[in-house]
């Protein structure tokens, strides 16, 4: 991407017309309009997803490694935790199981699915590719722990039944995960900043001209933010429709989740894919694994206080088939980015184990 001191137009219209489209719908526009407004949100959505790819390049090119990465991780999560917390608060105890499940999927398909796709497209182009071990290696770490503390561990406490923890547990679980990612961001911002920053200079165009001024960063700014809203909100306005095609087509309704869940990844994984063809796979894994770490680290504690302060059972523990998969992935991970050095060969493991979850997922 040419990175310039003007935004395109179409990068400044793409988010009015979705929050427009947003503004029609609660009009009542959806029911007057039926099929034809469906179409008019989800490209909407589309349009406010490559634009929000596009303003996090400008802000990222601005502030630099591992800064900029962090931005959207932070901030594309951000708003999936109020989606969240809002849809918990609005349906009761009856959505207690909708933080595990959403987090869950986030990870599946950012450690298997964005990861894979990642691997594959810049192996295939650039054969060999390498990154910073010591980056990759304290984030996957860090993935792990919270992970399994959060999604695993419920399931064999005996203070109450799994897959819930106690009020106590819940809150010593919530704190250990903020601590967990508040030390993973202190690391790779300031302690071990060099552990996230490419080891070998890159020839893509976009890396080497000159940054946007700081008016048109602070302007990609907001704009990512309202790009960003407006993914989320047009995602959820497309989920009835959604899962009424999906129990046409006889599928389970967990895989409208996930393909929720993927809709609000988007804009992360285009920017994670592009940088892995541009042979950045340093920012492309910075992108993947601060997105799934910022997935739980900051979901977790937000949904635990939602349910303590309501009274509510918060469940969290995963099923025996879903921690098989978890466990997989993780350790595949870790063996696949263990060396500093990546093929296709990584790649396609991770993309098979995304098929394979897909697959189980819709023939259980």
């Amino acid at each position: 991407m040419k990175i310039s001191n003007s935004l395109p137009a179409w990068t400044i219209a793409a988010p009015i017309v979705a929050w427009l489209l947003l503004a029609g719908k609660a009009a009542g526009l959806g029911d007057a309009l039926g099929g034809v407004y469906v179409a008019l949100l989800a490209a909407g959505l589309f349009g406010g997803v490559l634009a929000a790819v596009f303003h996090a390049e400008v802000v990222a090119h601005r502030i630099g490694e591992p800064y900029g990465t962090l931005v959207l991780a932070v901030a594309v999560t951000s708003i999936e935790v109020a989606l969240i917390v809002s849809l918990m608060i609005a349906g009761g105890e009856s959505t207690t199981g909708l933080a595990r499940d959403t987090v869950f999927a986030a990870v599946m398909l950012i450690l298997n699915g964005m990861v894979g796709i990642c691997l594959l497209a810049g192996g295939r182009r650039h054969g060999e590719q390498r990154f910073n071990q010591g980056g990759v290696s304290a984030a996957l770490a860090t993935l792990s722990a919270i992970a399994v503390l959060t999604m695993v561990l419920p399931n064999y406490t005996t203070t109450t039944p799994g897959p819930s923890y106690s009020s106590s547990q819940l809150v010593f679980i919530a704190v250990v995960s903020l601590v967990l990612y508040g030390t993973f961001v202190l690391v790779q911002t300031v302690r071990h900043r060099d552990y996230f920053l490419p080891e070998v200079a890159t020839a893509d165009e976009a890396v080497h001209a000159p940054p946007p001024s700081a008016k048109v960063m602070w302007w990609s700014s907001a704009l990512l933010l309202a790009c960003l809203g407006s993914v989320v909100l047009l995602a959820k306005s497309l989920s009835p429709p959604l899962e009424a095609a999906v129990l046409a087509l006889g599928a389970p309704k967990a895989l409208v989740g996930i393909i929720i869940a993927a809709v609000v990844l988007l804009p992360e994984g285009i920017a994670a894919f592009q940088a892995a063809r541009a042979n950045r796979l340093q920012t492309s894994l910075n992108l993947a694994l601060g997105s799934a770490l910022a997935s739980i680290g900051l979901t977790i504690p937000a949904v635990a206080i939602v349910s303590l302060l309501n009274g509510w059972t918060l469940s969290l523990g995963i099923d025996v088939k879903s921690t098989v998969l978890l466990l997989l992935s993780v350790i595949v991970a870790t063996i696949s980015l263990g060396n500093g050095r990546t093929t296709i060969m990584q790649g396609m493991v991770h993309v098979v184990i995304f098929a394979v979850y897909l697959f189980i997922t819709i023939v259980p």
